[in-house]
């Protein structure tokens, strides 16, 4: 999927977060969106996502080359995110079940290999609220990383996650992303992006 900002521009109240945002997000390659927190990174995020709308400018989809109407987007997307929360009530047999009612599994995946993928042991029937912030965080990845669909939005994937956590990651990304659209939001552009093939710097765009 090809992803293009067209002058995009997004205020709250009075105050603009950023404006005349042009770029493209190429189809089957990953891209950043770099910048401190609270400049707007994850702001620029949910308007790709169609979470928010933009006070200016457009956001254009593309898959194999015809436009995807706004409000069919999501079908094409999963978000990883620190405000997207998990069911704490749901166990993680659950969790998983629930969130692949909406989306399909990534070919050759099921309940199964996504649970052998985190790599916890015994913890299936366990409820999502005693885990720890890292494994919730792998969960999140998980979901979204293996969901089949050709757009993937990471906003600060490595939250909560330990050094042998972000390893993890980095592997389930080159392994499972190269023939889809990738976009990581990060003010740890060497951590959390390494593999993008192209940068957008929020805060050029003040």
């Amino acid at each position: 999927m090809k992803i293009q900002l067209e002058n995009i521009g997004k205020k709250f109240n009075t105050e603009w977060i950023f404006q005349h945002v042009s770029f493209t997000f190429e189809e089957k390659s990953a891209s950043a969106i770099l910048g401190r927190n609270g400049s707007g990174k994850s702001t620029l995020m949910q308007v790709i996502a169609g979470n928010l709308h933009p006070n200016a400018g457009k956001v254009a989809y593309f898959s194999k080359g015809i436009e995807i109407d706004d409000a069919d987007i999501f079908h094409h997307l999963t978000l990883v995110a620190p405000y997207m929360e998990l069911i704490e009530d749901f166990t993680l047999k659950e969790m998983v079940r629930f969130h692949f009612s909406f989306k399909q599994f990534l070919p050759g995946f099921d309940h199964q290999g996504i649970e052998e993928t985190l790599g916890f042991i015994n913890v299936q029937n366990k409820q999502i609220r005693q885990f720890s912030s890292g494994m919730k965080q792998r969960v999140k990845l998980v979901l979204g990383i293996l969901s089949d669909v050709p757009l993937i939005l990471l906003d600060e994937p490595t939250m909560n996650l330990d050094k042998t956590g972000i390893e993890w990651y980095l592997d389930l990304v080159r392994k499972f992303t190269l023939d889809r659209t990738v976009i990581i939001c990060s003010n740890l552009h060497q951590t959390e992006s390494p593999f993008a093939s192209k940068s957008l710097q929020i805060e050029d765009f003040k």
